[in-house]
């Protein structure tokens, strides 16, 4: 199928296999540029086959970093089955440090299905749904709040309507390790990784592994072991590959659910926001959420926000200079698991 892209990689070879997936792109620079995406491909005989994809969004790092890493410390020896790679999904956001890309605009997880003769954005979005998903049994998106936003690490899946497929991504997600998740509903049309993984026929699995534009050491664990859960579960490994420390049984799981406007408050004109509770705090309607300061009104006492809605805060706000239409902070309603 035409995807608009060049790739390298042939599917059914055994051992490894190190490339670049090429997307034609004449720019202002180099008529004949082309935007070269790292692909790793590890196959050694018949098993699960894996995707790991990070850098969907350019300035979510856990992924990127762990994915980067396993890249250089998995053997194809150690491996049973098939796992390919994809640390740097959206390249040009990865190397500008944005969200989006650079060339286009494109939001990667709001262009599925694509476009083979679209944007650089849509061509790749049209290669990952029509052509690299459906080679796999399981694919894990990375993601993390991002530069502007903290987010409690947890984990995510669509819901789908096979049932078969959705009880695999529930106990797939299950073993990753988190202590939260979710379990979205955003139907089988939806833009997204997670919405182009259901129509592949691929399980998808993906989360929010951190935030902030940077990394932690306690975020980096948590991306390290989840990635490790993941493929010893599906036994393709049998030990820890990225971990620093031994794999222990999974704790428990707490399902949340975020459905609704008024589970967010957000900003209604310029301003200062000053978050008043931690991420994971558990909140009550009317509770506390902020303050949302006037650096311009001085002589005005600053504003107080509270929660429409009880729950657990999952997100808030990094960047204190906000404008109207920022989301400041978010719950979550815990849900029965």
């Amino acid at each position: 199928m035409h995807s608009g892209l060049v790739n390298p990689i042939d599917f059914l070879r055994e051992g490894r296999q190190a490339g670049h997936l090429a997307i034609p792109y004449s720019i202002d620079r180099s008529p004949y540029y082309q935007i070269r995406i790292p692909i790793l491909r590890l196959k050694n005989g018949e098993g699960p086959s894996l995707l790991l994809m990070a850098g969907n969004h350019g300035d979510e790092y856990e992924g990127e970093v762990q994915l980067g890493r396993l890249m250089r410390l998995l053997d194809v020896a150690e491996i049973r089955g098939a796992v390919t790679i994809l640390p740097m999904a959206n390249l040009p956001a990865v190397m500008a440090a944005k969200r989006c890309s650079p060339f286009d605009g494109g939001n990667l997880n709001r262009a599925f299905p694509g476009d083979p003769n679209g944007s650089p954005t849509a061509r790749l979005a049209h290669f990952l749904e029509h052509e690299l998903f459906p080679r796999h049994d399981v694919m894990l998106d990375l993601h993390s709040g991002g530069t502007s936003m903290a987010h409690l690490p947890c984990t995510l899946i669509e819901r789908q309507a096979d049932a078969t497929r959705f009880e695999r991504s529930v106990s797939l997600m299950r073993a990753m390790g988190a202590a939260h998740a979710f379990i979205a509903d955003n139907g089988p049309t939806a833009p997204t990784s997670m919405g182009a993984a259901g129509r592949a026929g691929t399980v998808g699995l993906s989360g929010e592994f951190g935030g902030g534009g940077t990394v932690t050491p306690a975020t980096m664990a948590f991306t390290a072991s989840a990635i490790d859960r993941l493929l010893v579960t599906l036994g393709i490994v049998e030990r820890a590959v990225l971990s620093r420390v031994p794999l222990t049984e999974p704790g428990p799981l707490q399902l949340l659910s975020l459905s609704r406007h008024s589970q967010g408050i957000y900003a209604n004109n310029r301003g200062w926001f000053e978050p008043a509770v931690a991420l994971g705090a558990t909140v009550s309607v009317g509770e506390l959420a902020g303050w949302y300061h006037d650096l311009e009104r001085l002589e005005q006492p600053e504003e107080e926000l509270r929660f429409a809605e009880s729950g657990i805060v999952i997100s808030h706000r990094l960047h204190c200079d906000s404008q109207a239409g920022d989301c400041l902070i978010q719950v979550a309603e815990p849900i029965a698991s």
